[in-house]
């Protein structure tokens, strides 16, 4: 299946300098590996620590291009992946996907779970992607993904009203020291399969993000959940919230560390 590389350039809720940038030398070196056809989406902007209310119109563009994008792409066959500044970008990924794997099982590999909803938490857009791709409020872009088919990989900040609502619509969670490969394929089954990354999903000082959080997944750890997973399965890959340091060598080396991880998702794309 032949890969398709999009690179959402555009802020979609970014609160850190260098996160579109970090979704651009993702984007350039994963097309270069793969010998991909590249669509880049968004125009740019500064970083900017606003509300939900706020951000959420301002992406509305980027968000709507991003998802005509990813609906072409799939619509062709081809192996889309995505990257992006913020896990907020797969508000409007994630309907595309469901529409064309109505039983896709998503992971959501993330430090934190995203489930926040308008009536529990901060108020970051970031914070509530995957509650609203589901519908647990209104996004604008028609978030059908059933709860049931969602799982939350690696996540270890939770808020507290948040965990409530991940009890009590039944979205399954796999902590850092669950998160073995078996697990995951239990949990994928023979469904096709969606990866959502958000780098804070990492124990610190091996990529930089923007909300990293201690005791989390290890590099060695997460490729081997990848490798676990049958390339047949994979319907597509989306990585954020690499916060690439201005100093090359160093946004260098995370890049490496980066790609050794993904390396087996793109064996489906040979």
């Amino acid at each position: 299946m032949p890969a398709h590389v999009i690179i959402n350039r555009g802020r979609v809720g970014d609160r850190a300098p260098f996160m579109i940038r970090g979704a651009e030398v993702t984007g350039a070196a994963l097309a270069s590996r793969l010998s991909a056809q590249t669509t880049i989406v968004g125009v740019p902007e500064p970083a900017a620590n606003d509300d939900w209310t706020e951000s959420l119109p301002a992406a509305a563009d980027t968000l709507s291009e991003l998802g005509c994008t990813l609906d072409a792409v799939m619509s062709r066959g081809d192996l889309p992946f995505v990257l992006s500044s913020t896990c907020s970008a797969s508000l409007a990924t994630l309907p595309v996907v469901h529409r064309h794997h109505p039983e896709v099982a998503v992971l959501y590999i993330d430090g934190h779970a995203d489930f926040n909803t308008p009536q529990t938490g901060s108020g970051y857009l970031g914070g509530m992607v995957l509650s609203g791709a589901c519908g647990l409020w209104e996004t604008g872009y028609n978030g059908t993904l059933p709860v049931g088919q969602a799982a939350v990989i690696g996540s270890r900040d939770i808020d507290p009203g948040e965990a409530n609502l991940m009890s009590e619509h039944g979205l399954r969670h796999l902590p850092p020291a669950a998160a073995t490969p078996r697990a995951v394929r239990e949990v994928i089954g023979e469904r096709p399969v969606w990866i959502h990354v958000d780098w804070d999903v990492l124990d610190p000082g091996h990529i930089p993000a923007d909300y990293v959080v201690p005791d989390g997944i290890l590099p060695d750890q997460l490729r081997d959940i990848f490798a676990a997973i049958p390339p047949a399965q994979l319907c597509g890959v989306e990585l954020a919230e690499f916060n690439a340091p201005e100093d090359s060598a160093t946004a260098q080396s995370a890049l490496e560390v980066l790609l050794g991880i993904v390396e087996p998702l793109t064996a489906a794309a040979a």
